[in-house]
């Protein structure tokens, strides 16, 4: 599915979310606070348009995506990008490498969350941190209904107007309002190991950033 989007994908979330996508990112980049020397692992990196930032910040950045189509048309786009593809319930890297791992916009798209949150764990340096922006749920009961409205109504017409797979984008739809509060992933993440939990709504809580850290033992 994500193969056949690749090609408008990022065209399409940027109209999906009226731009406001660009503020999402500029949020994982300061809660992140990538610097020069760092190596960071960049999950579900799809086009490589998250990863960009961190780079340009003067950090080392990995970035990894499932879709061999994402990787394709990242690598066109951005060959000064280090491109991985991997599966985030069994990344290929040794423990202790990355001092920051982040997944925007992925995690609600692994089989088992909790078993990629372990994996990002495992390869996180003590000290480490783990920024999660994701779709979430608006705690404002008005907020919640008119975004739920959207969801349902305006945003399968966007796409069939402009994706390359409108169905696609009904599974998105499906998968935003099945997924996990922000408490609630913030204790899966506390069952993974990570610690000093703290999250933050973006856009009234359409969006949650979520950063967590890896104790030095």
């Amino acid at each position: 599915m994500f193969d056949e989007v690749a090609a408008k994908y990022d065209r399409t979330n940027s109209l999906m979310s009226a731009g406001q996508d660009a503020r999402w990112r500029r949020a994982v980049t300061r809660a992140v606070g990538p610097a020069k020397g760092q190596i960071i692992l960049d999950l579900a990196a799809g086009t490589g348009t998250s990863s960009l930032p961190l780079a340009k910040a003067g950090a080392e950045v990995v970035s990894a995506d499932f879709s061999e189509g994402m990787i394709e048309t990242g690598r066109a786009r951005h060959p000064e990008l280090q491109f991985v593809q991997a599966d985030a319930m069994d990344l290929p890297f040794v423990e202790n490498t990355f001092d920051a791992v982040t997944i925007s916009f992925g995690l609600r798209n692994v089989e088992k969350p909790e078993v990629a949150l372990a994996e990002l764990y495992r390869v996180t340096k003590p000290g480490g941190r783990i920024v999660i922006c994701e779709f979430s749920h608006p705690p404002i009961t008005p907020v919640h209904s008119a975004y739920a409205l959207y969801l349902r109504q305006v945003l399968p017409r966007i796409s069939r107007l402009f994706s390359s797979d409108p169905e696609a984008y009904h599974y998105l739809i499906d998968s935003i309002l099945d997924w996990h509060t922000q408490r609630e992933l913030a204790t899966l993440m506390q069952s993974a190991g990570w610690r000093l939990v703290e999250y933050r709504d973006l856009s009234f809580g359409i969006v949650a950033l979520h950063r967590a850290f890896k104790l030095a033992e």
